[in-house]
């Protein structure tokens, strides 16, 4: 069975994209700072007949991250699919004018850093078996500037173009990177994270393009 790793896992897309993998045949390794909500999540998934396991980690420190994904490795093995998604808390954001050297390095270890954290850790096991896949999940600000989410978009922006380079350095050697980038409000429990998450397996499966923008259009 292939093992996906969804970093930043909450009650709503992170939710809904271990289901719609875990109902392809997927285990599934939850990693997030809360315990509580993690145990949430894992009884959720488990009346739904889904394996899966949770793994404590601040998305900030990069100790954590490597201790959480070394004993995702030791119970499920190869780590054939990351998935990024933690979301900034609306009390870090800065509008454009109140964006300073603290708030947008918070934003820029938040968003890119523990991305690239994440990625070190199943990359090199990737390039070795020329498989696998790496998925980021974005704010619409990686697209489109929001002025009330200055620092964010900062981040987000970065993130997008990385996972962009990654994609062409990447797509000749069997590993697929893609971005979504989410430019709608949700609210958990909705039918909109699920149709995301849809959209997430088929850019998996069909490999077809690089990144998706998600419009009200989009998931109607």
């Amino acid at each position: 069975m292939k093992t996906i790793a969804i970093v930043g896992a909450g009650a709503g897309l992170g939710l809904s994209i271990a289901k719609k993998f875990g109902e392809n045949g997927f285990l599934i390794a939850l990693i997030a700072r809360n315990q509580q909500k993690l145990n949430d999540l894992v009884s959720r998934l488990n009346i739904s007949g889904i394996e899966v396991a949770a793994f404590t980690a601040d998305i900030l420190d990069k100790a954590q991250i490597a201790s959480a994904f070394d004993a995702i490795k030791e119970k499920y093995g190869f780590i054939d699919v990351l998935e990024y998604s933690p979301i900034p808390s609306v009390h870090n954001l800065a509008a454009t004018l109140d964006v300073n050297e603290e708030n947008a390095l918070y934003q820029f270890q938040f968003n890119v850093l523990g991305a690239i954290s994440s990625i070190r850790e199943v990359l090199p096991d990737m390039l070795a078996k020329n498989t696998g896949a790496l998925l980021f999940t974005n704010g619409g600000a990686s697209f489109s500037p929001v002025p009330m989410m200055g620092n964010v978009g900062i981040a987000m922006a970065g993130l997008r173009n990385y996972v962009l380079n990654l994609n062409t350095e990447l797509s000749g050697k069997g590993i697929y990177a893609g971005h979504i980038g989410i430019g709608i409000w949700m609210q958990e429990d909705s039918a909109v994270q699920d149709k995301i998450a849809d959209i997430w397996y088929d850019m998996y499966m069909k490999r077809d393009r690089a990144e998706e923008y998600i419009s009200e259009d989009k998931v109607k």
